[in-house]
């Protein structure tokens, strides 16, 4: 019996499990909770620490589940960007800047000025969500931060390094996230100089490990606090909804893997490099070598509805999940409003970080049921808005495999397979992420001659899903009008989300 131990690191919560690879059941898992803080609209920030702990009290709960103290490899899958500023030791030196926090959308749009070969990989311009521009953020804004700051990474890196002592980032980070140069496999410290934070090469990891390689052995200590009897092989892990094609086994050019959660990820790849403006990619090798990988995405989503039903309405679960059987009982086209659903901006197909969230067509005959249903209908045409722009250039996906939260929420589930107008494979039970940390360790073991083979072999089914024709007919017309709305209110909104940190 040959077990692993996989991670989860998400936005709310970390999610453990002890898989086991010979019999292809997960025979343990456990979660942890932390908080996010929001000092200023458009800001979300974490504590590293309370990952740590977070983890490893999972870690040792799904071991204990799991009934075997002997792991063979453990894996890693995180958010991203999640930025930590730290010294050599791993000792914060800053808030980690959470993946969704736009306060760097002057320092991207900055990033659009340079003209170099690698900046076509993220589509000319990098996004606020990524490490270089809250970096340049940093030594703007926080000039002592930026030079107390030995190491500049993401939360994966933190975490690898507090299991192995070992700096090593991912090859799919770095290329996605670090305008890192993966066809030449190596850094493109110009461009850092360019930017204004040349010091940025020096205190990023040296060390690129692709997913599926070895970045060490946990720690004895370590194992020992995760109530292991082994020292298990650590190997790399990347991007959390990327780590979750391995998982779904969408790695095939034509497939796409749709990971509704806090955001929603809408991932697919390509056989070779071509322009797809307002997406991000295609990017060389970061997942699989030899593929492009394309990511579309919607900032804020599932966290939009926690948001209405939690923070604006103060339901509990319970209330929240009444909320949902409510609102699903009324007709979209009959609610008489209309929500654009950019909370934190547009990743996809606007790339727009000063994108602001709106409800339009509010009456006082108007109740929490219609609001949470047209906020639901708004999320679910930005998802097919990304499919819709991706087809126009002649990008055809002719499977869509469907994971995440969203299975949890049944209403926002059957909109977006209404909205997307065709069959759908859903993976309702399973973490693809955690899984995708998974086919990351087997591969690492050497049980699988390489990444691919091990996502075709571990990765799990699915049931179909079907839409409702008519409800498809209404989405299509109302995709119209969403976009229209964004072309009209941008400039207002811009303003207003550029008068946020206070300024006039």
């Amino acid at each position: 019996m040959t077990l692993v131990l996989g991670f989860d690191l998400g936005t709310g919560s970390v999610r453990a499990g002890v898989y086991d690879l010979d019999g292809g059941t997960m025979r343990g898992s456990a979660e942890e909770r932390y908080e996010t803080v929001y000092p200023r609209p458009g800001w979300a920030e974490q504590q590293p620490e309370e990952w740590w702990k977070a983890l490893v009290s999972a870690g040792r709960r799904a071991v204990e589940a799991a009934g075997s103290r002997d792991i063979a490899a453990v894996s890693v899958a995180a958010t991203a960007s999640t930025v930590v500023a730290c010294r050599r030791d791993s000792t914060p030196v800053y808030p980690a800047i959470l993946w969704m926090d736009c306060r760097a959308t002057r320092e991207a749009h900055e990033t659009g000025r340079l003209a170099h070969p690698v900046m076509a990989y993220s589509g000319g311009e990098d996004a606020a969500e990524w490490l270089v521009p809250k970096v340049m953020w940093l030594a703007r804004h926080e000039p002592e931060v930026f030079a107390r700051a030995e190491v500049m990474c993401e939360a994966l890196d933190y975490i690898n390094y507090r299991l192995c002592g070992e700096w090593a980032g991912s090859r799919m980070n770095a290329t996605c996230k670090w305008n890192y140069d993966a066809a030449a496999e190596r850094y493109v410290p110009e461009i850092y100089e360019s930017l204004g934070v040349a010091a940025l090469i020096d205190k990023l990891p040296s060390r690129i490990v692709p997913v599926g390689g070895v970045v060490g052995h946990v720690r004895g200590e370590i194992a020992a606090e995760l109530g292991l009897t082994s020292t298990p092989l650590l190997t790399q892990g990347g991007i959390d909804a990327e780590m979750g094609m391995l998982g779904a086994g969408t790695i095939d050019p034509g497939s796409m893997l749709i990971v509704g959660g806090t955001s929603v990820a809408h991932l697919t790849h390509l056989d070779a490099q071509r322009p797809l403006p307002g997406f991000w990619g295609p990017y060389p090798n970061a997942l699989m070598d030899g593929r492009w990988l394309v990511e579309g995405g919607q900032v804020s989503a599932g966290s939009i509805l926690n948001w209405l039903a939690g923070k604006i309405f103060g339901l509990d679960e319970a209330g929240h999940h009444a909320l949902i059987a409510e609102a699903s009982r009324l007709v979209p086209e009959k609610t008489g409003l209309m929500v654009l659903d950019y909370w934190m901006g547009n990743r996809t197909p606007y790339r727009d970080a000063g994108l602001r969230g709106a409800i339009l067509g509010l009456s006082l005959g108007h109740g929490r049921a219609e609001i949470y249903r047209s906020a639901v209908d708004a999320v679910a045409l930005g998802t097919v808005n990304v499919l819709r722009a991706l087809e126009k250039e002649g990008v055809l996906i002719e499977r869509i495999v469907m994971g995440g939260g969203i299975c949890h929420n049944p209403l926002w589930l059957q909109a977006t397979v209404d909205a997307l107008g065709r069959p759908v494979q859903l993976v309702r039970e399973e973490n693809l992420s955690l899984l995708g940390a998974v086919v990351s360790a087997a591969c690492g073991l050497g049980l699988y001659p390489d990444l691919a083979s091990a996502s075709h072999a571990l990765a799990v089914g699915g049931s179909a899903m079907m839409p409702e024709p008519e409800r498809t007919s209404w989405y299509d017309g109302a995709l119209a009008r969403y976009d229209e709305l964004t072309s009209t209110l941008a400039p207002t909104l811009h303003r207003l989300s550029a008068s946020e940190d206070g300024a006039p």
